[in-house]
């Protein structure tokens, strides 16, 4: 603003005595227009500094909130489907009722493979969700009750969806709900169509 009051100073002097009022009134005005449009300008960049920063600080919060399986964990491990390998790290009890089975899919081929049309289930409120693993199933052996996997309030699966074929040593976190068997039950059979069912603990 220095610069800015010599240089109007010296417009004013310049000017005739019968104009110096009014010309100095509008070298002022247009200093106060130069200082605001500095002001606008430092604070720009603030604004774009935190319109950018606000992304960096929401991303890493679904994946903390979601975590991820326990991979050091492993309940079971089944395979078929032509080479897939599906290994089961938790299947924990929710306060809502439900039981929640997480696994890694696995294609240790060096091949692309297919993930079986099986694994979408055979109802047909589920069929329009496309790829999933909604024909996975908990046997409970000791009840003999057989549990399905859960749908929401449209009729789609409680699941991962999407998931049409693995790449060679690709690796695919999953998971899949279903009701919670009795307290008393500790243990049930997973199955999935294509590949060899395995007994898992509940947590």
């Amino acid at each position: 603003m220095a610069f800015m009051s010599t240089r109007c100073g010296a417009t004013a002097r310049s000017a005739t005595a019968g104009m110096a009022a009014v010309t100095l009134a509008f070298l002022l005005t247009a200093c106060g227009g130069d200082a605001g449009g500095d002001d606008g300008s430092d604070k720009a960049p603030a604004k774009a500094g935190s319109a950018s920063s606000a992304p960096a600080a929401q991303g890493p919060s679904p994946k903390e909130d979601m975590g991820g399986p326990d991979t050091s964990k492993t309940l079971a491990t089944l395979t078929g489907a032509g080479g897939l390998e599906l290994v089961i790290h938790t299947a924990a009890r929710d306060q809502g009722g439900f039981l929640t089975v997480t696994g890694t899919l696995k294609n240790p081929t060096s091949e692309m493979l297919e993930a079986p049309l099986e694994w979408n289930g055979e109802e047909l409120q589920v069929k329009k969700t496309g790829p999933s693993f909604a024909g996975a199933t908990l046997i409970d052996k000791t009840d003999k009750k057989r549990y399905y996997v859960l749908r929401d309030t449209e009729g789609y699966p409680l699941t991962t969806t999407g998931v049409t074929s693995v790449k060679a040593g690709e690796s695919i976190v999953v998971f899949a709900q279903f009701p919670a068997p009795p307290a008393t039950t500790t243990q049930v059979e997973f199955q999935l169509p294509k590949m060899s069912p395995a007994t898992i603990e509940i947590s």
